[in-house]
């Protein structure tokens, strides 16, 4: 991986742990299956109108949207809702990466290096210090369904691998479209028809705008930014060397809960989180054996990081 796709990976990590914050402004006003439709139900309407669709199989095109989209955040903001705390979420959450790396393996016949596999064992440690210690601050309930939705990743991740869109911007773009019919229709059965197009009209009041800023990051920083510079790694590099980067996640949000909401995290937290980070540090460096049985596809153009005016929502 060159160092260019290292920094790719970081700055993933950074937008999506800040997300975290951006989620629980959200979910102050906003009903949480109502939320993860709104969220991309702004940028699928544009997307239909003026971005083609990829061309890509449907199935990992749908395999993507319901695994990344549906699931993943239907799930998280289900248990961020039920009391899931904003930065132990943002930890349980990357329980997607050994999931990857364990559906790659298995369902994609994808090599993983002893190096790989130490790196995330260490990350995975680190975790669970970090969650052992964390643990008494959430219910068994909102733990299962972060896990859950960490499992939606997991999936979400294979099908954008299968799908080897040669823009994966684009790709990222469409996968949006396939996540709000279904989510307001669980909406309107679950939270009422009508809860959450109310809470949307009250959004644009003085008492609104934290939701309505969190709605802007989301849509704008980590769902077009975060998972358009994913989708470009993943489009590279084989599950297992991309997983790892998803690590870092919890430790920007962790960090990020403890100054904005005031979530204190123990020294045994902190400690956690550097042994999370020198595992998924290690787990990168040169992780030669998945690399050279896959090795990466060659970039098409500038555009799989960033939006071109014809790729770009108007």
């Amino acid at each position: 991986m060159t160092n260019r796709d290292r920094a790719m990976g970081l700055t993933v990590a950074l937008l999506w742990g800040l997300n975290f914050l951006a989620i629980r402004a959200g979910l102050d006003h906003f009903p949480p299956f109502f939320f993860a439709a709104l969220r991309f139900l702004v940028i699928a309407i544009p997307v239909v109108l003026f971005v083609p669709r990829p061309n890509v199989p449907l199935r990992w095109l749908l395999l993507y949207g319901f695994g990344f989209g549906v699931a993943q955040f239907g799930f998280l903001f289900w248990a961020m809702n039920t009391g899931m705390p904003t930065g132990l979420a943002s930890l349980v959450l990357q329980a997607s990466a050994p999931f990857t790396v364990l559906l790659g393996a298995l369902l994609l016949r994808e090599g993983v290096s002893r190096r790989q596999l130490l790196g995330i064992a260490v990350a995975v440690c680190g975790m669970a210090m970090i969650g052992w210690d964390r643990a008494q601050h959430a219910a068994l309930l909102p733990v299962l369904l972060t896990l859950l939705a960490a499992l939606g990743w997991a999936f979400g991740n294979l099908g954008n691998r299968l799908a080897r869109a040669d823009n994966p911007l684009r790709l990222t773009l469409w996968m949006t479209v396939v996540a709000p019919l279904p989510m307001l229709a669980l909406s309107a059965v679950v939270e009422g028809p009508t809860v959450g197009w109310s809470a949307l009209g009250a959004s644009f009041s003085a008492d609104g705008w934290p939701a309505l800023a969190g709605l802007a990051y989301i849509v704008l920083l980590g769902t077009i930014a975060g998972s358009g510079l994913w989708s470009a790694l993943m489009s590279r590099y084989p599950a297992g060397v991309v997983a790892p980067f998803s690590l870092l996640v919890p430790v920007v949000g962790i960090g990020a809960a403890w100054l904005v909401l005031g979530e204190r995290p123990s020294v045994l937290s902190l400690a956690g989180a550097a042994i999370v980070v020198a595992g998924c540090l290690g787990g990168m460096a040169r992780a030669g054996t998945s690399e050279a049985a896959a090795p990466p596809r060659p970039p098409t153009a500038l555009p799989e990081t960033m939006p071109t005016p014809e790729d770009a929502p108007r």
